[in-house]
């Protein structure tokens, strides 16, 4: 029996010249989408970087009951470099910082399942330079 396909639905409309509102279920984000820049809401490239993040922490979330892996937090910071012909990411880096007192070998294991079961990870991992560390909190 084939595994059922999960399906995403957003919508994006225009408000102006200088931003754009993107609805998903009961959640709204403002975006930047005009010419000048928007301090106040993620532009596209932003938002890429914020959706790995998120789905590296989504990953972390759904791997540690069935690890047993015990964290008090994470947090992941993400940087992208943007080459302009053609226009795309060439590179991503990224730091996961964990907050936990387990071993490097299941710091390890953990990463491993971040890299091999995040949706926006393997999607992201193919057409870009991706590559990050994941570390212990308080850990250089």
């Amino acid at each position: 029996m084939d595994n059922p396909k999960m399906s995403f639905h957003v919508e994006t409309r225009r408000v102006d010249a200088h931003g754009s509102l993107s609805r998903c279920k009961a959640a709204e984000i403002p975006l930047d989408t005009g010419m000048a820049g928007n301090p106040n809401a993620f532009n596209p490239a932003e938002l890429l970087l914020a959706a790995l993040s998120a789905c590296i922490i989504k990953g972390i979330e759904r791997v540690a009951p069935i690890l047993k892996f015990n964290l008090r937090g994470v947090e992941v910071r993400v940087d992208g470099v943007r080459q302009d012909v053609p226009p795309r990411m060439e590179s991503i880096t990224y730091e996961i910082i964990v907050d936990s007192d387990e071993s490097d070998r299941r710091l390890a294991l953990l990463h491993e399942n971040v890299k091999k079961y995040g949706t926006v990870f393997n999607t992201v991992a193919p057409g870009t330079q991706l590559s990050g560390v994941l570390r212990r909190k308080g850990e250089a």
